[in-house]
């Protein structure tokens, strides 16, 4: 494999993603989703201002803005139920079920950006979705009342996570890497402040923000970091392949669920695992 400078960034998500998401599990069970994800886009909005200050002319132009608004809107439903999701199931379980916005990706790379796949790649997303059912079900292939808690709500954030890679590389073609993550972030901070106040949970906020600083500012770095890299991957590289890479993450993400959450699987979950981010990778060699 070349690494080059796209692949090295795909790789650099890939990793920072894992280390995000268990954070961001940890921080969804200790001071709530809504709250997480506001914190995430506050930590996001505001590290990234000086990168895009002065590109906020483009923001003039209707279309960028329309499709930067839709993105933003779209990110915040889709966090919040990514956020639920790992804040109600296992860590290891959650990220991998996750890895489905690989196919829905590609998906949409090759009809709507025409990029093309081999027969191979084919066959490798097709192994993705059978580790996705293995690793979903405490007993084997099973029904939906069998999953894994989270599991549902993980596989519906999948294919909406499809939905924003698709967008954020549609997006960062018309502005910038960094503007096409951080146009999202504002909208992830505000409609989330906008919902904390309306349940009276906003005055909380600064105590929770001291309360948990370290924790708040670990998942915020570190998932807005992932973003910043995957957009940068997709300037030179197309959004299946580095869609592909950067969803290895889940390798670092079950690595820390099990050793430091101490979470137990089934071994018909592990052999999910492996077919799944194997696969994973294997797309990303091809």
């Amino acid at each position: 494999m070349n690494l080059n400078p796209s692949i090295l960034a795909a790789l650099g998500a890939m990793l920072f993603w894992g280390v995000g998401d268990f954070f961001i599990q940890r921080s969804t069970r200790k001071i709530g989703s809504l709250e997480s994800l506001f914190f995430v886009g506050l930590v996001g909005a505001i590290g990234l201002f000086p990168f895009v200050a002065g590109d906020l002319n483009l923001l003039f132009s209707p279309a960028n803005l329309l499709l930067l608004s839709f993105l933003g809107v779209l990110v915040f439903f889709v966090s919040i139920a990514n956020f639920e999701a790992f804040r109600l199931g296992k860590l290891s379980v959650v990220d991998v079920i996750l890895e489905l916005e690989l196919p829905v990706t590609v998906f949409l790379g090759v009809v709507l950006l025409g990029e093309q796949l081999s027969l191979a790649q084919f066959a490798l997303i097709s192994l993705v979705f059978f580790g996705i059912i293995l690793i979903a079900s405490r007993k084997g292939i099973s029904l939906l009342k069998r999953f894994e808690k989270g599991a549902a709500i993980a596989l519906a954030t999948a294919f909406g996570m499809g939905f924003v890679n698709f967008l954020t590389a549609s997006a960062l073609r018309q502005t910038t890497p960094v503007l096409a993550i951080w146009v999202p972030w504002v909208f992830l901070t505000l409609i989330s402040l906008f919902f904390i106040i309306k349940k009276n949970a906003a005055g909380a906020l600064w105590k929770t923000m001291l309360r948990q600083r370290k924790l708040i500012l670990a998942e915020g770095i570190f998932d807005t970091a992932a973003w910043v890299l995957f957009a940068f991957a997709l300037v030179n590289s197309p959004l299946s392949i580095t869609t592909a890479i950067s969803e290895g993450y889940p390798a670092v993400a079950v690595l820390l669920g099990v050793f430091f959450n101490r979470e137990k699987l089934f071994s018909r979950q592990y052999l999910g695992i492996i077919l799944t981010i194997a696969a994973s990778f294997a797309l990303a060699l091809l």
